[in-house]
């Protein structure tokens, strides 16, 4: 498959695309960012955030 043609989402922190990774085949589905600095930054948000 060419790169052009991968599935895309866009990261719930940045808001930026990002492309389907070979090592994202099994859990694509659960994938929600688009690295591990926004999975943590995130993180971080949620839990400053007083709810």
């Amino acid at each position: 498959m060419k790169k052009q043609h991968l599935p895309q989402k866009i990261c719930q922190h940045c808001q930026r695309p990002y492309t389907w990774r070979k090592k994202w085949e099994k859990v694509w589905l659960e994938v929600k960012y688009c690295s591990t600095a926004c999975s943590t930054a995130a993180r971080r948000d949620r839990k400053q955030s007083p709810q």
